[in-house]
């Protein structure tokens, strides 16, 4: 096949790549909701996966878990983590949480995308309970922390592919929802763990 030949039968899949990379930026731009169903049921870019609860044994291999946080330009909140690792045994159910204050003159509903990279150890980290499940309304000068639950699913000890990963890095990018409904008040939320709950060991800021 000629250098010419092998350009053109190369051109359907990168129309297809650039395509597929257009579709997601729109649905990052429009509607982060979409990009987060979307990435849930492809586990396109590092989405993870849910559960009801963790397993009811821990093992022996350890994860470090760190917290990355964004916030778009277009929301006027100030959006961290409240620790920037936890060490947790796969297995075990951990518990983070972040903060978010909205700086902003008015109530706002935010809604968070979010990925965990290596992207290869994105099938193996599971949450039970997210903030980013549900839209997030904050009135102005508000400030909430926002748990998440989560472990890392023991089936990753029969990936051999995963045996050189000992970091975990989940992370979060907060946008303004485009649909700015304020008909329920925003509910604060305790720091306490749910009854049964074994949280990991944090680094606190």
């Amino acid at each position: 096949m000629t250098g010419q030949s092998r350009k053109r039968s190369n051109l359907p899949v990168v129309a297809g790549v650039v395509a597929v990379i257009g579709a997601m930026g729109t649905l990052v731009a429009y509607s982060p909701t979409l990009y987060v169903m979307f990435c849930e049921a492809t586990g396109f870019g590092g989405t993870t996966k849910r559960a009801d609860a963790a397993p009811k044994t821990a093992g022996e291999r350890v994860f470090t878990v760190r917290f990355d946080s964004n916030t778009d330009q277009g929301l006027p909140w100030k959006f961290k983590p409240m620790q920037t690792r936890e060490t947790v045994q796969v297995g075990e159910n951990g518990l983070a949480f972040y903060e978010a204050r909205n700086s902003g003159a008015e109530a706002v509903v935010g809604t968070a995308t979010y990925s965990v990279t290596p992207h290869k150890a994105a099938p193996y980290f599971v949450k039970i309970d997210c903030f980013c499940f549900t839209e997030q309304v904050l009135q102005p000068g508000e400030r909430v922390d926002m748990p998440v639950s989560y472990f890392v699913d023991p089936e990753i000890l029969n990936d051999r592919n995963l045996d050189d990963v000992t970091t975990i890095t989940l992370s979060y990018t907060f946008y303004r929802a485009k649909d700015q409904h304020l008909a329920t008040p925003p509910k604060q939320t305790s720091r306490a763990a749910p009854a049964g709950l074994v949280s990991g060991t944090a680094d606190v800021n």
